[in-house]
């Protein structure tokens, strides 16, 4: 059974910093693109930012580039998402998602294209 668990989320200040992990069980993990999207209150569920399976190549939404990392380790079978420079519209769940794509190092940002879903993880950043 694949499982994804996020954690680390929070209550920060504006300007501050979160880093939030995704441990996943149940798969291949290294044949699997990791996504984060986010989803605040009365909105849709929208992408933030995805890493290859191989690690190698990352894309992210403009809202977070230049301030959000994702990164993962294979042998772990963990993604984070490392968040800086945090701005009270950063307030959202996150949530860790997985893709089968082994051996594809194509960015995929739409929800509807990962099947694999945590449960995700409350970040309230405060102005």
């Amino acid at each position: 059974q694949v499982q994804l668990a996020e954690s680390g989320g929070g209550l920060v200040q504006a300007g501050g910093s979160l880093r939030l992990s995704c441990a996943a069980s149940g798969l291949t993990f290294s044949s699997y693109a990791m996504a984060w999207f986010r989803q605040a209150p009365g909105k849709e569920r929208e992408f933030v930012a995805v890493i290859t399976w191989s690690g190698t190549s990352t894309s992210y939404a403009d809202s977070v580039k230049g301030r959000f990392t994702i990164s993962r380790d294979n042998a772990k079978n963990a993604v984070a998402l490392q968040m800086n420079s945090l701005k009270p519209e950063d307030t959202a769940v996150y949530y860790c998602a997985a893709r089968y794509q082994p051996g594809d190092s194509y960015f995929y940002s739409g929800v509807r294209e990962y099947n694999r879903w945590g449960q995700g993880t409350q970040v309230t950043v405060s102005s």
